[in-house]
């Protein structure tokens, strides 16, 4: 059992990592390095641990771990009586990829407003065969679905805020 969730979870370390190193513009190793830290939760994960599960050099692990801090993704705490570190996802990086989709999303809703004001006033203006006038309705529906994931991914994100979750 245990070797199974081993198995599965280094399978999910690949898959995320390959999504974090194209979303993130991380280097695969960093990538991984992130996605085994998200995985292994709010206990984090040691330094040496890293190097034995993730079968990169001290150096390696060691330049990424300090450039994901750096970028502020992970932080460490120390456990009383114990020198090692143990490195966590920082849930800002959460509230700053929240902001980011927020931020990009509502740049889409100005841009579809404006395609749509400017297809109404050509079929308003310019053409009078209804079969060629432009339909509006994606236009309507899109900016519906903006609204309403926007709406949701800010709930979410005075959650974590607000100290809801445990992550």
């Amino acid at each position: 059992m245990k070797d199974n969730i081993c198995k599965e979870k280094m399978a999910l370390v690949e898959k995320l990592g390959v999504h974090l190193e194209n979303r993130e513009q991380l280097a695969p190793v960093a990538a991984r390095i992130l996605s085994y830290i998200i995985l292994t939760g709010k206990k984090g994960t040691t330094f040496e641990d890293m190097v034995t599960i993730l079968c990169a050099s001290k150096s390696t692990i060691s330049t990424h771990l300090n450039h994901l801090q750096d970028l502020n993704k992970i932080m460490y705490f120390t456990k009383t009586g114990d020198r090692k570190k143990y490195f966590v996802i920082n849930k800002d990086v959460i509230v700053q990829h929240i902001d980011k989709m927020v931020s990009n999303w509502q740049e889409e809703r100005k841009l579809h407003l404006e395609i749509k004001e400017y297809k109404r006033i050509i079929n308003d203006n310019k053409i009078e065969d209804e079969e060629e006038k432009f339909d509006l309705n994606f236009h309507n529906d899109y900016i519906k679905f903006l609204d309403g994931a926007t709406n949701s991914i800010e709930e979410l994100r005075t959650k974590i805020t607000n100290n809801k979750f445990n992550i």
